[in-house]
């Protein structure tokens, strides 16, 4: 039995983990930071990420001429969201969030070396329910792997790193309680299954979320909306967010609340170099392709990244096969294919300014060569029948009809030839609306016909619904005490980032605004820290 004692018990070290940490140090406590991962991956999912936060009153909103507020913000947030009035703690750390994601993350960021794009990007818009009134969400610069790397450097370079003991390849499995107060956790090391214990005054959840590293929790906490869970559904989180330390909360006498809100992602294709099983892509879906479901009928009303994430879920969810295709060509590809995530996106994440100004003018032809090349779910093809033939036997049936399928490009093209002021296409119009914001001008065909003979060749990619994050989770007051089943604290526990549902246990609602994942592990570790540090 390996035995560690501090002031203060970590379990996870992802970006919650690793913010809090450097809040504790600062203020002088022993930490012991538990994580599940080998070294080389300290960081967790964050540090996969593409690393967008969600900003409100930014420098980079007042350049743009931006006008934004913490009023304003919280608003979007509870409409999109649908947070009901009784779901109490949902809508204060919403609010806590809106009001201080500027100075508490934001500038909290800033102050230790981390930067962001110029450009906020305008995500989730709202489609039937409002979203986004302005544009939030921040890039920092060199993608979530520089947020991770530099937060990381911070902790390493500490002043009172003495007083942090860092240990990788631990798995936490359960909590330890005395007369009614957590006073630590016990598991065993991931190599060699050696059994530990860790002890201290205070110890804060931050492992993750619940569905990600076992699919079978996504599948058993299917949100109704959806219909039933799909055959196929690919793992976009990390192999460790397997609900365990969820298990250990509630054991505990924790509150879990919303399992079943979550936030994945409609357009997810097979990795070509899988790390874990199922493992996907999360695509940024093409705005200028065609949106068909598994017969090549298109989806309609027609399906448009960049309004409401969630809907493109329930619309593929809601037919006969839960999965769909996406028609284009390679001029569209080069321009508007996108894959989530650093690994993906080479020249933000290692700051090639050049190399990232040459892809937004003249289109990402590495990540189109790469993906047509390795992976399994996208087919090419010279000709409409050719492409048809390779749909049906990448699915291994005859369900995509050919003269459906060219009847429907053939109209939208003769819509694409209308231009601007003459379409009545509904995806045409809203590419003419997201087209007035420069950060999606340029990333954005201005009216692509598919049979372009001199865009070609043509290109179809199978996708399915991904998982990434869970947004309920362990039920927190504002202070990041998780809470018991009479609405009180638990003493000696916290739980933070998406272990929390990023707060609260669910304080996006049915919907997030996009950049409140990394922000809000950033804010509850911050919070949690606080109330530890000034006696909570």
């Amino acid at each position: 039995m390996e035995r560690y004692s501090g002031e203060v018990v970590i379990i996870g070290g992802g970006l919650a983990g690793i913010v809090a940490a450097l809040d504790l140090l600062e203020a002088g406590k022993h930490v012991v930071l538990l994580d599940r991962d080998e070294a080389e991956k300290f960081g967790g999912l964050a540090r996969e990420s593409f690393g967008g936060i969600f900003i409100v009153g930014s420098r980079e909103q007042r350049l743009a001429g931006i006008k934004d507020s913490p009023e304003l913000a919280l608003r979007d947030w509870l409409s999109f969201g649908e947070i009901a009035a009784d779901e109490v703690w949902p809508r204060r750390w919403a609010e806590a969030y809106v009001y201080r994601c500027h100075p508490d993350v934001s500038l909290w960021l800033r102050a230790r070396g981390i930067g962001f794009f110029p450009v906020p990007h305008w995500v989730e818009r709202g489609l039937d329910v409002p979203g986004n009134s302005v544009p939030r969400f921040h890039m920092v610069w060199g993608t979530g792997q520089a947020l991770a790397l530099q937060l990381i450097r911070r902790l390493e370079a500490h002043r009172n790193r003495a007083l942090l003991d860092l240990r990788f390849g631990h798995r936490a499995e359960a909590l330890l309680t005395e007369n009614g107060r957590v006073t630590g956790c016990r598991g065993v090391t991931e190599q060699g299954a050696i059994p530990f214990e860790a002890r201290g005054e205070h110890i804060i959840v931050a492992a993750g979320g619940q569905n990600g590293g076992d699919l079978s929790r996504a599948r058993a906490h299917w949100h109704r909306d959806w219909n039933h869970p799909p055959d196929v559904l690919l793992n976009g989180s990390h192999r460790f967010a397997d609900g365990r330390l969820h298990a250990a909360v509630a054991a505990a006498g924790g509150t879990l609340t919303h399992l079943d809100r979550m936030w994945n992602y409609a357009a997810g294709v097979h990795h070509y170099r899988p790390r874990k099983p199922n493992h996907g892509l999360s695509l940024v879906p093409p705005r200028s392709a065609l949106w068909l479901n598994w017969r090549g009928e298109r989806i309609m009303p027609p399906l448009l990244t960049g309004f409401d994430t969630r809907h493109l879920v329930s619309a593929i969810c809601s037919q006969e096969r839960q999965y769909s295709w996406q028609l284009l060509n390679r001029a569209i590809a080069v321009k508007e294919l996108a894959v989530s995530g650093a690994e993906h996106n080479p020249s933000v994440r290692d700051k090639k300014v050049f190399g990232f100004l040459r892809e937004l003018l003249f289109g990402n032809t590495w990540l189109v060569n790469t993906l047509t090349q390795h992976c399994e779910d996208i087919v090419t093809a010279d000709a409409l029948p050719e492409l048809v033939a390779k749909m049906n036997r990448l699915q291994g049936d005859d369900a995509v009809n050919l003269d459906v399928v060219s009847a429907t490009v053939q109209k939208f093209d003769a819509q694409v030839a209308l231009g601007a002021k003459g379409c009545s296409d509904e995806q045409l119009k809203r590419i003419v609306q997201l087209r007035q914001w420069r950060g999606d001008k340029i990333r954005t065909c201005n009216f692509q016909p598919i049979l372009d003979p001199n865009a070609g060749p043509l290109m179809a990619i199978r996708e399915f619904i991904i998982s990434r994050k869970s947004l309920g989770g362990i039920q927190t007051d504002l202070g990041s005490r998780a809470l018991d089943g009479t609405g009180g604290p638990i003493p000696g526990l916290y739980a933070t980032g998406e272990a929390a549902g990023f707060g609260g246990g669910g304080m996006h609602g049915l919907r997030a605004l996009e950049g409140s994942f990394l922000g809000g592990c950033v804010l509850t570790a911050r919070i949690a820290a606080d109330t530890i540090i000034h006696g909570g």
